[in-house]
């Protein structure tokens, strides 16, 4: 049997993680804001566009994150 695809969500800048929204195991829709981002003293949500199940998260408060960083990943 296939492997589901997972679907990963990733940082569009290089930021500071603020909050993370989710956990592993959670459930995720179209439209959720799944990580606070701060960068140049402005706050950046990261929305999903895609639902799903979280299967791996990658980062935490504190962390700094690069462009292209994968924050989390998303099963469906």
């Amino acid at each position: 049997m296939p492997r589901a695809q997972e679907i990963e969500i990733v940082a569009e800048m290089v930021a500071n993680v603020m909050t993370v929204y989710v956990a592993p195991g959670d459930t995720v829709a179209p439209g959720d804001t799944v990580v606070l981002l701060e960068s140049m003293k402005m706050e950046i949500p990261v929305v999903s566009e895609h639902g799903g199940t979280v299967t791996g998260l990658w980062v935490g408060p504190g962390d700094v994150v690069q462009d292209g960083d994968v924050l989390l990943s998303l099963g469906a």
